[in-house]
């Protein structure tokens, strides 16, 4: 992939956001040079005609599988902020799911405790406290349905390792696609139907009121759901 084939939906002097295809990591790893943020400082560089070493941050990160908005940082005083600002959990997020299950209401707040599986990368949710277990939270709301799929408004609480992925699993809504998490089937493309759909916040160094919009991925289960929204 090429810097050219991504699409930036926002960017300033400090900040800088994608809408990232599902299968492109955030972050290298010693696997994979390939990643977003790669990608990132070879558009800086080449845009901005910068010597010597790009600066850029990532102050959040979407799992490989999963389209949507990726949030950057060009300068360290932003990056300081919005780490900070995601902590204190003053940023507000939006996903979008396709699951092929309803949970039981149309509208809700799934409350676990999630305990990460290193060496699997999976996460276990627990309706119970257990020792090294943290905290998760999610608001969902049913947004949508076709003949054979429902599409779920998710704003999560808190920032686990693939929180909405397992609490959803946990409930019997698995995502459209998550083998890892209770879907039948897996995508075609290996990506899975979660989508990080909004990102709400004040700019860390200007202070002004933004909110960022991601459309998901062309394909038809997504574009009968999109219609005609942005």
């Amino acid at each position: 992939m090429k810097y050219q084939d991504l699409k930036i939906l926002y960017e300033d002097n400090h900040l800088l956001a994608y809408n990232k295809p599902a299968g492109l990591l955030v972050q290298r790893d010693k696997n994979e040079a390939e990643s977003l943020e790669e990608l990132s400082k070879s558009y800086i560089k080449a845009r901005y005609q910068k010597p010597g070493a790009v600066f850029l941050g990532v102050a959040h990160r979407i799992d490989r599988p999963v389209s949507g908005l990726v949030l950057l940082a060009k300068t360290s005083k932003a990056l300081e902020r919005i780490n900070e600002m995601f902590k204190l959990r003053t940023i507000k997020k939006t996903y979008w799911a396709i699951v092929k299950n309803l949970p039981p209401d149309e509208e809700g707040t799934l409350v676990h405790w999630i305990v990460k599986d290193e060496k699997k990368n999976k996460s276990r949710a627990s309706n119970k406290e257990s020792k090294g277990a943290q905290l998760c939270e999610l608001e969902y709301k049913h947004i949508g349905s076709s003949s054979t799929y429902h599409l779920l408004e998710i704003k999560p609480h808190t920032g686990r390792h693939h929180q909405i992925r397992c609490q959803l699993g946990k409930i019997g809504s698995s995502i459209k696609g998550d083998l890892k998490y209770g879907s039948a089937r897996s995508n075609e493309d290996g990506s899975i139907h979660l989508h990080a759909r909004r990102l709400e916040f004040v700019h860390p160094i200007t202070k002004e009121n933004i909110m960022i919009t991601a459309r998901p991925p062309a394909d038809p289960l997504w574009d009968y759901f999109v219609g005609s929204q942005p």
